[in-house]
C-alpha cells in the first residue's frame, strides 16, 4: 500500500484537517506562553537556575505522571469529549499567570504550569490515540509527520514571536493569546464527528475489565512485546540527555550569550527554540520520502540507530562553538536529523499497536520518557552551579546520542522476533 502524500491527506480528509488546524493554533499560543513564563520567572527570581528548573518540572511532571491514566481514559471514554473539555479548561487556566506581580506570587505561575500540563496530558493522550483512526493506515505516516512537524514549526515560529512579543509588549499579551488559542482548538475538535476518532469494532477489549485492569494490561503488553519495550527504552535513554536541553537553551541564550554578546535574553532563548523547531519541522517534512526510501532499501534499522548517534554528537559539538550563530546552526542540523528519525520511528510504533490498547501504550511510553526528561531537566538546573553551560551542552548531546547504541543492541538480528523483521521489510511495516 503506497502511503498518502501530505497534500492527499490534507485535501481528502476533513476531520484530520480540523484536528491539525486546532493543534496549529493551540501550539502557537502554547509557545507564546512558554517563553513568557520563562521570562516572567527569570525576572521575578533574578535569573535563578533553580526557579527555571522548577518551572520545567512543573511543566513536565504532570505529563509524565498522568500519561498512563490519560491513555486509559482515551481507550475507555470518548476521545473527542476529552479533547474538547480539556481545551476549555486550558483556556481558563492560561490566564492565571496574569496574577503574578512579585517574587512572592511565583507559586501562581508554578500552579498554572502544573494545571496546563495536566490537562494537556489528557488532551494529547486522546489526540494521539485518535490520529491513526482519522488518517487510516495509508495516511498514518503523512499524518504523524504533519502532526509533529506543525508542532515543531510552531516551536520555531511561536518561540520567536513569543520572544519578540515579550520583549516589546510584555508578558501579559502572551498569556491572553494562549487562552484564545485553546478556545479555537476546542471549536475545531467540536467539528469532528464522534465516530471518526475510534474504530467501530473493538472486540479485543474485554467489557468487564476495570479501569485499573486496563492500565495493568497496557503495562503487561509493553513489557512482553519486544518492539514496544524497545521503543520505550530508546526514548527513556534519549531523555537522559534530551531533558537538559531546556536548561541548555535557558543558560546559553538567556545568560551566557546575553552577557557575552549583549543579546536580549528573551530573544536569544526564543531563537534557540526557533532553530530547534525549524530543524525538527524540516526533518518531519523530509520523513515521508525518507521512509519510502529506507523501506525500499531495507535500512530502517541502520538509519534510526545512526541518526540518533549523529544528532547527539552534532549537538555536543554545538556546545563548543564560540559564536551564538554557530550554536544555532548545530542545533538546527541536529534537530533536523532527529526529526526524520522520530517520524519514521513513531510511525512504525503506532502501526504496531491495535486500536483498543493504543492510547495506553503510547501514553505509557510518553510518560516514561517525560519522567526521565523532567528529572534530567531538574538535575541540569543543579549541574550549572558546578559546570559551565557549554559542558552541559556536550554532556546533553552525548547522552541523547547514546540512544542509538541501545537501538542497535535491542534490534540486532540475534535478538530475534517479528519486530526485527519488521524493520527490514521492503513494505511499510504493519502488524496485525
Amino acid at each position: 500500500m503506497q502511503p498518502l502524500t501530505y497534500g492527499q491527506l490534507i485535501r481528502g480528509n476533513r476531520d484530520f484537517r480540523n484536528l491539525l488546524a486546532g493543534q496549529f493554533v493551540s501550539e502557537l499560543g502554547s509557545w507564546f506562553n512558554f517563553i513568557a513564563v520563562l521570562g516572567l520567572v527569570r525576572v521575578m527570581s533574578d535569573a535563578s537556575p533553580i526557579a527555571a528548573g522548577i518551572i520545567f518540572v512543573c511543566r513536565l511532571a504532570p505529563l509524565a505522571l498522568l500519561a498512563p491514566i490519560a491513555g486509559g481514559l482515551a481507550d475507555r471514554f470518548s476521545r473527542r469529549q476529552i479533547m474538547l473539555w480539556t481545551d476549555l479548561a486550558r483556556a481558563a487556566v492560561a490566564l492565571l499567570p496574569l496574577l503574578v506581580v512579585s517574587r512572592d506570587d511565583l507559586w501562581i505561575a508554578y500552579i498554572a504550569t502544573v494545571l496546563l500540563s495536566a490537562f494537556s496530558s489528557f488532551f494529547d493522550g486522546a489526540k494521539n490515540a485518535a490520529t491513526p483512526n482519522l488518517t487510516g493506515k495509508d495516511g498514518l505516516l503523512a499524518g504523524m509527520a504533519l502532526m509533529f512537524s506543525t508542532r515543531f514549526l510552531l516551536m520555531a515560529v511561536g518561540s520567536a514571536l513569543g520572544g519578540w512579543a515579550a520583549a516589546v509588549f510584555g508578558y501579559e499579551i502572551s498569556f491572553i493569546i494562549n487562552a484564545i488559542s485553546f478556545l479555537v482548538s476546542a471549536y475545531t475538535v467540536w467539528l469532528i464527528p464522534e465516530d471518526a476518532v475510534r474504530e467501530a469494532a473493538t472486540a479485543e477489549r474485554k467489557p468487564e475489565t476495570t479501569f485499573i485492569g486496563e492500565i495493568r494490561e497496557g503495562l503487561v503488553y509493553t513489557v512482553k512485546n519486544h518492539f514496544a519495550l524497545t521503543i520505550l527504552l530508546l526514548n527513556v535513554i534519549w531523555a537522559t540527555g534530551g531533558g537538559a536541553i531546556n536548561i541548555v537553551f535557558e543558560r546559553m541564550g538567556g545568560v551566557y550569550f546575553a552577557e557575552k554578546d549583549a543579546w536580549n535574553p528573551d530573544m536569544a532563548v526564543g531563537l534557540l527554540w526557533t532553530a530547534a523547531g525549524l530543524g525538527l519541522f524540516l526533518g518531519m517534512m523530509l520523513a515521508h520520502r525518507a521512509s519510502i526510501y529506507f523501506d525500499r532499501k531495507g535500512t530502517n534499522r541502520q538509519f534510526i540507530g545512526w541518526a540518533l548517534i549523529v544528532h547527539g554528537v552534532l549537538f555536543a559539538v554545538g556546545g563548543l562553538m564560540p559564536a551564538f550563530w554557530l550554536l544555532l546552526f548545530f542545533t538546527f542540523i541536529s534537530r533536523a536529523i532527529i526529526g526524520v528519525e522520530y517520524a519514521v520511528q513513531e510511525t512504525m510504533f503506532q502501526r504496531s499497536l491495535p486500536d483498543y490498547i493504543r492510547g495506553r501504550i503510547s501514553t505509557l511510553d510518553r510518560g516514561a520518557e517525560l519522567t526521565m526528561y523532567g528529572l534530567t531537566t531538574y538535575l541540569a538546573s543543579l549541574a550549572v552551579y558546578a559546570i559551565s553551560p557549554q559542558t552541559l551542552t556536550v554532556i546533553s548531546g552525548l547522552l541523547a546520542g547514546s540512544a542509538g547504541v541501545v537501538w542497535f543492541l535491542r534490534t540486532r538480528p540475534s535478538s530475534g522476533g517479528p519486530e526485527v523483521e519488521m524493520l527490514t521489510a521492503s513494505a511499510p511495516p504493519v502488524r496485525p
